[in-house]
């Protein structure tokens, strides 16, 4: 049961996920972030990669270690694709797709807010953007993507 405090659909769609990552379904588990900062101007930025084994725009995410939790799965693999440190703001719930190998796949995501890093990059992700909002909406590759910007609902 949920602490006083706690809001009740949150804590059951945290129960799901968690179930999710322990079933016997043969299917790809990952965690990832739609990650904003705010501007000296006061707009919301969120950060795009670029991964040129696929030449997309996506939000940044990456599959789960065995054991590790959902939300630590998330802030690793911001980091890694990113560079950046951020700091988890709430749940935006699951994605679940097939992926390019025919396999399915549940992504849990988190919204998160940059608080420090720089991007460097990799053979995995070549280009990191910040963009505002409206704009990051149209470069990104994937409507389940975009579906995730709506649920962040930054647009001030």
């Amino acid at each position: 049961m949920p602490e006083i405090g706690v809001d009740l659909h949150l804590w059951e769609e945290v129960e799901a996920a968690i179930e999710m990552t322990m079933d016997e379904r043969d299917v790809v588990r990952a965690a990832g972030g739609v990650v904003y900062r705010h501007t000296d101007d006061g707009d919301v930025e969120i950060a795009l990669i670029h991964r040129p084994a696929y030449d997309d725009w996506s939000l940044p995410k990456g599959k789960l270690k065995p054991g590790e939790r959902l939300e630590q799965a998330a802030l690793r693999e911001v980091e890694e694709e990113t560079g950046l440190k951020c700091m988890i703001a709430r749940s935006l719930g699951i994605i679940e797709y097939v992926d390019r190998r025919g396999r399915e796949k549940v992504v849990w995501y988190w919204l998160m807010r940059s608080i420090g890093g720089a991007f460097i990059p990799t053979e995995e992700v070549d280009h990191m953007k910040w963009l505002k909002f409206e704009d990051a909406a149209h470069k990104l590759s994937y409507d389940h993507d975009q579906e995730l910007l709506r649920r962040a609902d930054l647009v001030t």
